[in-house]
């Protein structure tokens, strides 16, 4: 599909014979600040220019960068001004109109088309010609990226000569930008998210393209739990220094059994407060129960006597009835999403019903959620709490939900 920069240049081209009565406005809402600019900005922004382009009075372009660009006959002008005017309102709070004054600043630019007709076509011109070097950069980046994963999927093993090279770029590593959060939620009946808690969690992927892209971390799975416990060390070091990491509301994060009974953990404890850790959630992996459960249980013994909470991490639903939570003493249990618990039949379900009631409906997170069906499933089980894409996609939408209802209501009152 043509995009609209090309649109605006054949529009423009074609109305070379036809600029007498017509006028344009250039609307610069990429000198807005970003958090005014998002998507469901832009949409409410153009939302005002549409009656016009209904009645066939204008033709309206939204460019990649969030501009808009309104050609429009001269008699609409007066309905003109009143839409920005209302745009304006929408972004009263933003700096730059409060600059508004300053030339380089200004939030419209507008053009009389039978005497600025060259100007305009310039500009469109431009637009396409950066339009086609960004599209052609676009290529190249996926093209090397496709050659990456490729490399990336046979890659050189993980050995302990590459291993200790990782472990010493760690030590001097800014992993801040690393770090990814998602949510567990409950989900109501019509599909609105309600978050209880979020996961933090050292992107492997995005580590493995920052240092080592030619090598498959995964290949050796002894070495590979060492390096996560060297990323356990460095997520407690950020976490205990607010100024590399924001904290906010109830929090999990990974962690081996080895790392909670070392000294880096007692150094993170000593420097956190006591009401803090009943917000975070400590995750500990069932292979780390299954490979030494007397180290599991000291361990489990220790944190909660600290007042941090336990969830065991990685559960199937093959291996789940071999482990009691509550035997356990965990205060959460994650169960692993697999497409088979309802493609299994009756029996499978119900056996999926019965675990998650003997568990606690209100203790078990199904995560890996990346469809519909999951969710659906879980609900229909007596989950109650979920994790994944599909619930991140569920945030999304609220979040415009609310942001378009909020200038909805911000436009009524103007």
């Amino acid at each position: 599909m043509p995009s609209q920069e090309n649109l605006l240049l054949d529009y423009v081209r074609r109305l070379e014979k036809h600029k007498a009565a017509r006028r344009a406005v250039h609307v610069r809402l990429s000198g807005l600040r970003p958090f005014n600019r998002r998507e469901h900005h832009v949409r409410a922004a153009a939302a005002n220019l549409e009656p016009l382009v209904k009645a066939l009075r204008g033709q309206l372009f939204t460019l990649k960068n969030a501009d808009l660009f309104f050609i429009y006959k001269a008699e609409a002008h007066a309905d003109t001004e009143a839409a920005i005017q209302k745009i304006r309102y929408l972004f009263s709070d933003d700096p730059m109109l409060a600059d508004e004054a300053a030339e380089a600043h200004r939030f419209c630019v507008w053009y009389a088309v039978d005497r600025e007709y060259e100007k305009i076509l310039r500009f469109a011109q431009g637009l396409t010609d950066a339009d086609e070097e960004a599209a052609e950069a676009t290529r190249a980046k996926r093209d090397a990226r496709q050659t990456l994963k490729a490399r990336q999927s046979s890659g050189s093993p993980l050995t302990p000569e590459v291993l200790s090279r990782v472990e010493a770029a760690l030590v001097r590593a800014d992993l801040s930008n690393l770090v990814r959060r998602q949510y567990i939620c409950g989900v109501t009946a019509k599909g609105v998210p309600e978050p209880a808690f979020s996961e933090l969690f050292i992107s492997i992927h995005d580590l493995r393209e920052t240092l080592l892209p030619d090598v498959n971390l995964a290949s050796n799975r002894w070495l590979f739990q060492h390096l996560t416990s060297s990323l356990d060390r460095r997520v407690l070091a950020m976490l205990s220094r607010t100024d590399q990491i924001t904290l906010t509301g109830d929090i999990s994060f990974n962690l081996n059994v080895s790392t909670i009974l070392s000294p880096d953990f007692l150094a993170f404890d000593d420097n956190i407060t006591a009401s803090r850790r009943g917000s975070m959630v400590l995750e500990i992996d069932k292979a780390e129960v299954f490979a030494d459960l007397g180290a599991f249980l000291f361990a489990r013994n220790f944190i909660q006597q600290r007042g941090y909470r336990i969830c065991i991490d990685a559960m199937t639903y093959q291996v789940m009835p071999l482990l009691d939570r509550e035997r356990l003493g965990a205060d959460f249990v994650k169960l692993l999403w697999d497409p088979e618990m309802a493609d299994g039949g009756d029996e499978v379900q119900e056996g999926v019903r019965a675990m998650v009631k003997r568990a606690g409906q209100s203790r078990v997170v199904m995560c890996r959620c990346d469809d519909r069906e999951a969710v659906d499933f879980g609900q229909s089980v007596g989950i109650r709490f979920f994790q994944g894409r599909h619930v991140e996609t569920l945030i999304a939408e609220d979040n415009r939900r609310r942001e378009l209802l909020r200038l909805k209501r911000r436009i009524e009152r103007g």
